[in-house]
């Protein structure tokens, strides 16, 4: 599994954009729109919220998905 060298702050992904290398339900472009706090503040943050661009359908991920380049790419591709 290769992963971006750069390392992820699941903080600061809210609005980054997204390409599914392998598009998801016929969509490839997403946005991060929202990052789902976990309920007791200690613990880390484990999911995100995607939206697809075209359709606004959104779907929860775990944000670590997003650091495998197999699946994912940063930005519109």
């Amino acid at each position: 599994m290769n992963t971006l060298h750069n390392k992820i702050n699941p903080k600061k992904l809210l609005l980054s954009k997204w390409t599914a290398v392998h598009p998801i339900a016929k969509h490839k472009h997403f946005l991060v729109s929202k990052v789902i706090l976990p309920e007791a503040p200690q613990e880390k943050i484990e999911f995100v919220e995607i939206e697809a661009i075209y359709s606004k359908k959104t779907r929860q991920i775990p944000w670590r998905d997003l650091t495998n380049s197999e699946e994912w790419l940063q930005g519109w591709k």
